[in-house]
């Protein structure tokens, strides 16, 4: 993946609400909802989320910095520290290790050579986390797990992370995903899925030898989307609106998952006020959720001497005192 700032076009000095700007700026224009025509759009759109997770976090945005994490989030290897060599134990004992039904099997006799850190550190390193119960008591390991793997006793299941739009989360789609493994699969997103829903595949795992495959483990995350903030099933919006249409009411268009929609907006709306569209948020096996949408008065850019004029004589005239209740 390229560099996090090179995606989002800001330099390493930005400030965080500098970078959040600048990704809301690209989300709206990558959106693949905004290009239906470009094949591309939906890689474009992840590797900008991507690259916003990681500089939109103030601690993974410092170790990136620091060069501890890559651009994808993952952290990078070090080497091996402090003269540490696989293959010698601390005490001066050679190990040798072989890899058959019942995992990493390591021996052992004595060597010349002292000094040198646990292999079972550096080889937990190297594979992302490594058992250290049970064999390891008995001169040996208990078998790896891969690489961004949760607990896999038999180190045969394999976990993955897929980002999608929250249009993909709504409608479903198929997807491509490259496991840490280097194998590719394709993936079938129900409709309605949630963050944080894992997908199984079964079978499509590591395989053992004298043990069956193991299954694939994908978590779904929805990447954020420019104006929709998902709330359980309802989807969340933050509708502008004017002056002139809060105090004289007006009928506005309103984006929803299924295109734009007419909302009227009753004379007197005050920012705030939220309306409930039926049926126009997440889908879902009960019933879908709502698009809950919330008034926002927004005044002209720049100062207007005619509004500041109409609101003097509006403050001496009839005044009025909207925080009374909280004082």
């Amino acid at each position: 993946m390229r560099d996090p700032y090179e995606v989002l076009g800001v330099q390493k000095s930005a400030r965080p609400d500098e970078i959040k700007k600048a990704f809301r700026r690209q989300a709206k224009k990558l959106h693949p909802d905004a290009n239906k025509k470009d094949p591309r759009a939906a890689v474009k759109f992840a590797e900008l989320n991507s690259a916003y997770e990681v500089l939109g976090d103030e601690k993974k945005r410092k170790a990136y910095d620091a060069g501890e994490i890559d651009a994808e989030g993952k952290p990078r290897f070090r080497g091996f520290g402090g003269g540490s060599h696989p293959g010698f134990g601390g005490d001066g004992n050679f190990e040798t290790f072989t890899w058959g039904p019942e995992g990493f099997r390591r021996s052992g006799g004595r060597s010349g050579g002292g000094g040198f850190g646990r292999f079972e550190d550096i080889l937990s390193e190297m594979m992302g986390g490594l058992g250290r119960g049970g064999a390891a008591g008995r001169g040996g390991f208990d078998r790896f797990e891969a690489a961004d793997v949760g607990p896999a006793p038999q180190g045969q299941d394999v976990n993955a992370a897929l980002t999608i739009t929250l249009a993909e989360a709504a409608k479903g789609a198929t997807k491509r995903v490259r496991l840490p493994t280097g194998k590719e699969v394709e993936v079938k997103i129900p409709a309605g899925l949630a963050e944080g829903q894992q997908i199984r595949l079964k079978g499509q795992g590591i395989s053992v030898p004298g043990r069956t495959a193991g299954d694939v483990l994908i978590t779904v995350g929805i990447a954020p989307h420019p104006y929709f903030r998902p709330e359980g099933s309802n989807l969340r919006l933050d509708l502008p609106i004017t002056l002139y249409e809060a105090v004289l009411g007006a009928k506005v268009r309103v984006p929803t998952l299924d295109g734009a929609v007419e909302l009227a907006i009753p004379p007197g709306t005050g920012a705030g006020r939220t309306f409930r569209l039926k049926g126009k948020g997440m889908p879902s096996k009960a019933s879908p959720g709502d698009l809950l949408v919330t008034a926002r008065i927004v005044l002209p850019e720049g100062q207007d001497s005619d509004l500041e004029n109409l609101m003097r004589k509006w403050r001496e005239r009839k005044p009025y005192d909207p925080r009374k209740e909280i004082e």
